[in-house]
């Protein structure tokens, strides 16, 4: 049990009603998670008012209330705490709640439309390699140790956040890597957090659903950094024009990495094929296990956190040259001559670096079939670019279904094929079912050749009207692959 008037520590208050030193056995925005002697917090989501649900969540048993308005009906033997912001209340809240877990960590979080999970991942590997307990938050999976939790959001919600924390804290970890959605920043997950050093991947068209336009979508980004005290450290892309968005008024020590404009820590690409990176940094010749200019990027951006973080140069270099990335990105698979590539893509810029970098390592006249779809309820703009990016950058190219989730996936697809050029009708097709179009793509491909799979990478699932159907690109290609070379 925590005394209520501690949990509060820190938070803006507005007015209280009723006793404040009130114990409280569990923290909560869900009124479905309410149990005796809850402390529920009305939060106001995109979605759903968790006002709504006050009245629901003292029925189950909370006793205290935190809100941004008051109910009508102000009971005598419930506690009413009144906030400016319940978001930002829930954040500090769930620090206190926990007891503030971050500051006994080395925190990094990670944020960009594209990156964040490579880097952190790069990250945790890297730090596990050189002996150290880390700690993971990730869109793929969150890790203790070695102890994998699965993982729901990008970003979890603040208290589940503070929660992960608090028991990588007991599990002796030293350092936790983090991605940071622009959702999340905006919706106040990050809120409680003492963070060690923020980094900043880069920004292109992506979650204009959500934003409303690109201006906010840099902004959502720019919190992090805005947030961050003077004792921590910013890295910021040199050669993302935002980057230097991101350091504006930004209280801590400013660091860039890059590959083409000067940079504190700035690599050289040297060679990019198949199997690898071959990089220059600072004076050093090192080989990497990734593929592309896209993950030499990552590369920089985890050697100049890893030396910020106080490690030696050569150490990190040495063991980040061990390391081989994360689930769905840039998963090669490689079956009867055929190379398949399964990549998490789902924005126009991350598309292009994948086929650009694909395009970087062709050897010779051997095609690229590209299979893409588009996600439902999510940024529409983006379809047609995707579509024509994908034209362009293949030979052959499959429309299929991604998560369509509420919509139509035909519709999806004729919105992704508007965006072809009529000069590439001939190399485009439309087929719905994923595993169809993986089929397909696979009877289509010839000794030599490369297919992209791209859009879901890690993802295990395929969302169709509310529900989760298993569907991993990575099974599926090659089981399919291993039945077309028998036949």
């Amino acid at each position: 049990m925590k005394v209520l008037k501690d949990i509060l520590y820190k938070v803006s208050l507005v007015s209280t009603v009723g006793d404040m030193e009130r114990e409280v056995s569990e923290l909560v925005f869900d009124s479905r998670k309410v149990t005796l002697h809850t402390a529920f917090v009305a939060v106001k989501g995109t979605q759903v008012d968790g006002h709504q649900f006050i009245q629901t969540a003292i029925e189950k048993g909370a006793t205290t209330i935190v809100c941004e308005q008051l109910p009508d009906n102000i009971l005598e033997h419930i506690t009413y705490v009144q906030v400016l912001d319940s978001s930002v209340a829930l954040g500090i809240m769930a620090a206190n709640y926990f007891e503030n877990p971050s500051e006994r960590l080395k925190l990094v979080a990670v944020t960009g439309t594209n990156g964040k999970t490579s880097t952190v991942t790069l990250l945790f590997q890297l730090f596990v390699e050189m002996g150290y307990q880390v700690g993971l938050l990730s869109t793929v999976e969150n890790k203790i140790n070695e102890e994998v939790i699965p993982s729901t959001h990008t970003t979890p919600d603040a208290i589940s956040i503070q929660s992960l924390l608090r028991k990588m804290v007991e599990k002796g970890c030293t350092h936790c890597f983090m991605e940071a959605s622009s959702h999340a920043i905006v919706q106040g997950r990050t809120i409680g957090l003492t963070i060690t050093g923020a980094v900043f991947t880069n920004i292109s068209h992506d979650h204009l659903d959500y934003h409303g336009s690109f201006d906010e979508y840099i902004k959502a980004k720019k919190r992090l950094f805005d947030i961050l005290p003077k004792s921590a450290f910013a890295l910021v892309n040199a050669d993302d024009k935002r980057g230097m968005v991101m350091l504006q008024n930004c209280k801590a020590a400013h660091q860039t990495f890059g590959l083409r404009y000067p940079a504190d820590f700035k690599a050289k690409v040297l060679s990019n094929t198949i199997e690898g990176l071959e990089l220059d940094v600072n004076n050093r010749q090192i080989w990497f296990r990734m593929i592309g200019e896209f993950n030499a990027y990552n590369l920089m951006a985890v050697f100049g956190t890893a030396v910020l973080l106080g490690e030696e140069e050569e150490e990190v270099l040495m063991q980040l040259s061990k390391v081989k990335g994360a689930q769905g990105r840039f998963d090669k698979i490689s079956i009867a001559g055929v190379t398949a590539i399964v990549d998490y893509a789902h924005t126009p810029d991350a598309l292009e670096n994948v086929l650009k970098t694909i395009d970087g390592v062709r050897t010779g006249g051997e095609q690229v079939i590209t299979l893409i779809g588009c996600g439902g309820n999510r940024d529409k703009t983006k379809r047609p670019i995707m579509a024509k990016i994908a034209t362009q950058f293949s030979d052959k190219v499959i429309l299929t279904s991604d998560n369509p989730r509420d919509e139509e996936p035909m519709a999806i697809l004729r919105e992704m094929e508007a965006g072809v050029n009529p000069v590439d009708f001939k190399k485009t097709m439309i087929i719905e079912d994923r595993r169809e179009a993986i089929k397909t793509a696979g009877i289509m491909a010839k000794k030599g050749d490369i297919i992209l799979v791209a859009g879901k990478g890690h993802e295990t699932y395929q969302e169709i009207k509310g529900v989760k159907y298993p569907f991993d690109d990575r099974e599926i290609v090659r089981e399919l692959l291993n039945l077309l070379n028998k036949e």
